[in-house]
């Protein structure tokens, strides 16, 4: 399987997560507030801290971001572009968020695609500071309650990324059994996640929320992504039983590549690793 060598030594436990309860709720975003803003109010109003979004339409504006590139210093395995700010309204097609904290402060890790206002059909990493919510639009939301994800130093990447830790629980209204979870470099996607399941008894399982990257991608239908460096959002997945009665990990993805390509399908179980980190919630159904 392919791998990436990263600027630190690999952490012993690859899987970085915090058992939780969550539940699933729908909420409007506000328009005319920054994009980090109005997620904070629909979880709060839930009594959530943060937790995971599913977007599947939307528009921006004033909207900034970033896409995957090659690293210029050799100080990480890849970095990210110059900040791109599409003039106009942006259309989102679709979209994964995970609501945090960092420095002691709201902070999320978005990665989508989208239409920008000249036609441009693009995506990679929302900047917080610089996206507005132009319109109202729903949103898909799991709510996480005794986890929290915080933006942690990574001595392995040399990044700060996102990780769950535990956080005290504040008794809001959950209804399942919910892992927030970090995956680290280096491992099958798939592979990580059914072996998790399997380790703790859980039998069926759906994936909420999803942000990270794979080394390229292969698809189920044959597709294939070769650069390296890629911004991926989890669109659907599930962890059930397969054909043969052992779990098997079903994950519908959509990414777009440091040389502007995107792809979107479903996953080969067994053949995508992580590049840099996959952060995500697996409510146990």
């Amino acid at each position: 399987m392919r791998s990436i060598k990263q600027p630190g030594p690999p952490v012993a436990e690859r899987i970085q997560w915090v058992e939780a309860r969550g539940r699933a709720f729908s909420f409007t975003l506000e328009a005319g507030l920054p994009l980090l803003e109005a997620a904070r109010r629909g979880f709060a109003t839930q009594g959530f801290a943060g937790g995971t979004l599913n977007i599947s339409s939307g528009t921006l504006g004033p909207f900034g971001y970033v896409m995957p590139a090659l690293s210029k210093t050799g100080e990480n395995a890849a970095f990210y572009s110059e900040t791109f700010r599409p003039a106009g309204l942006t259309q989102l097609k679709l979209a994964t968020l995970t609501l945090g904290v960092r420095d002691g402060s709201p902070f999320f890790h978005c990665h989508g695609l989208w239409r920008e206002a000249d036609g441009r059909i693009s995506g990679g990493h929302m900047l917080p500071e610089e996206t507005f919510v132009a319109e109202p639009f729903e949103v898909e939301a799991f709510g996480i309650d005794g986890a929290v994800f915080a933006a942690e130093a990574d001595p392995e990447t040399n990044f700060k990324l996102f990780g769950p830790i535990p956080s005290a629980a504040t008794n809001a209204n959950t209804t399942s059994r919910a892992f927030a979870m970090r995956l680290r470099p280096n491992q099958d996607f798939a592979g990580c996640l059914e072996a998790f399941c399997r380790d703790r008894g859980v039998a069926r399982a759906k994936i909420r929320g999803g942000v990270g990257s794979t080394i390229g991608a292969r698809f189920a239908d044959g597709s294939v992504i070769e650069p390296f460096a890629t911004e991926l959002a989890i669109t659907s997945g599930t962890i059930a039983p397969g054909a043969g009665g052992a779990l098997e990990a079903t994950l519908d993805v959509a990414l777009i590549d440091y040389t502007g390509g995107i792809g979107e399908g479903r996953l080969v179980r067994g053949d995508n690793p992580v590049l840099m980190t996959m952060e995500l919630v697996v409510e146990a159904l």
